[in-house]
C-alpha cells in the first residue's frame, strides 16, 4: 500500500473509531435517532456542496448515475446511520463498534454475489469462522429484551456497510469523490428532515451534546466520508472495509475513558476472534510455494531486440515496455487480490 494509502486507512481508523460514542452520548441527551442523522447529514451536505459545485458537472453527474448514486445512499448512509443510531439506544457504544468488524467479513461474502469467483481457499474460509465466532460471544448475552431489535440493527448496518463500497467501487469509480458524497448526504438530510422536525428537541442541547453533534457532521461525516472513497479508490473495495480492525479499538477505549463503559472478559475475546477472523478472511491469495521457487529458478529470455529497445529507451530517460507496464501490473495485482 502507498504512503497515501497508509495515511488515508489511519485517518478512517479514527474518524470512523469515534462517531459511536459521540452517537450514544446524543441519543443519551436523549435526542431522537432522526435527529441525530439528519444533523450529521446535513452539516456534511452543507460542508461539501460548494465544493461539488466549484468543480462544475454536478448536475451531469447525478443524472449520469442517479441509480448507483441512490443505491450508495440508501445503503451507506440512509438505512445503516439510522439502524446504527437507533440501536445505540440500549447498545453500548463498544458493542455496536465491535459488532461493526464485521464487516470486512461479510465484505468477503457479499463480493461473491458482485462476481468475484477467487477462491476462498482454507486461510479465508477459516477467517470467517472465526469472526462469526466472534460475533456469537459478543451477541448471545444480548439476545434478550429489547436488545435483540438492536443487535438485528446493527447486523443491517453491517450488511449496507459491506455492501456499499462494492457498488462505489464497481458503478462509481468515475465519479469525482465530492459530487458522489455531497448529493447522498443532502438526499439523506431531505429523508430525515420531517422526522427530526417533528422530534427536535425543546430545548436546546448541553454542551458536550452539539459538540458530539458538530463531531459527527464536520469530522466522522464530510471529512471522513471524502477519505473514505479516496480509500477506495486507493486500495480496493475489501481493503477499505479492513479499517474496522482499527475501528472497535477506538471506540472501546473512547467508551471506556469518556463513558465509563466496562472492558468485561467477553469483549476481549470477542475482540480478539473478530480482530483474527477479518485479518484471515480479507488476506489476499497465497502464491503456492513450487510457484514461487520456480519463478525465482527458472528466467525469462528476453528477446535481443526488445533487450535492445530497454537498453536504449532507458538511457535516454524514457520507460521502456517494461516500465511503462509496471504500474498497470501492479494495479491488476491489487485488485485480484481483493475480496
Amino acid at each position: 500500500m502507498t504512503a497515501r494509502g497508509w495515511f488515508l486507512f489511519s485517518l478512517m481508523g479514527v474518524v470512523w473509531g469515534i462517531p459511536y460514542l459521540m452517537i450514544k452520548v446524543a441519543v443519551d441527551a436523549p435526542l431522537s435517532p432522526s435527529m441525530v442523522v439528519f444533523t450529521r447529514c446535513a452539516l456534511g451536505a452543507v460542508l461539501l456542496l460548494p465544493f461539488a459545485l466549484r468543480q462544475g458537472g454536478l448536475t451531469r453527474t447525478v443524472r449520469a448515475h442517479w441509480r448507483p448514486m441512490l443505491a450508495f445512499a440508501c445503503i451507506e448512509i440512509i438505512g445503516p446511520w439510522f439502524t446504527l443510531t437507533d440501536a445505540e439506544r440500549h447498545l453500548s457504544s463498544s458493542t455496536a463498534g465491535l459488532l461493526i468488524a464485521g464487516v470486512p467479513i461479510v465484505g468477503v461474502l457479499m463480493a461473491r454475489f458482485f462476481g468475484d469467483t477467487e477462491r476462498l481457499g482454507t486461510r479465508r474460509v477459516a477467517g470467517l469462522a472465526l469472526g462469526l465466532s466472534g460475533v456469537t460471544v459478543l451477541t448471545v448475552p444480548h439476545l434478550t429484551g429489547g436488545d435483540a431489535r438492536s443487535l438485528a440493527e446493527v447486523l443491517l448496518t453491517v450488511l449496507g456497510y459491506a455492501t456499499a463500497p462494492l457498488i462505489a467501487a464497481r458503478y462509481l469509480k468515475d465519479v469525482p469523490t465530492l459530487q458522489l458524497t455531497a448529493p447522498c448526504l443532502a438526499l439523506a438530510a431531505i429523508v430525515y428532515a420531517p422526522a427530526a422536525a417533528v422530534t427536535w428537541p425543546s430545548a436546546v442541547p448541553s454542551a458536550h451534546v452539539l459538540a458530539s453533534l458538530a463531531g459527527l457532521g464536520v469530522i466522522c461525516t464530510a471529512v471522513a466520508f471524502v477519505a473514505f472513497l479516496e480509500l477506495i479508490k486507493e486500495v480496493g473495495p475489501t481493503r477499505s472495509t479492513v479499517i474496522t480492525y482499527v475501528n472497535p479499538a477506538v471506540a472501546v477505549a473512547a467508551g471506556a475513558l469518556f463513558l465509563g463503559e466496562d472492558l468485561t472478559a467477553g469483549i476481549a475475546v470477542a475482540f480478539t476472534l473478530i480482530l483474527a477472523g477479518s485479518v484471515l478472511a480479507t488476506a489476499g491469495p497465497g502464491v503456492p510455494r513450487g510457484e514461487r521457487v520456480a519463478a525465482v529458478a527458472v528466467p525469462v529470455p528476453v528477446p535481443v531486440t526488445e533487450a535492445a529497445t530497454v537498453t536504449e529507451a532507458g538511457a535516454l530517460g524514457v520507460a521502456g515496455p517494461a516500465e511503462a507496464g509496471g504500474s498497470v501490473e501492479a494495479g491488476q495485482g491489487c485488485r485480484g487480490a481483493e475480496g
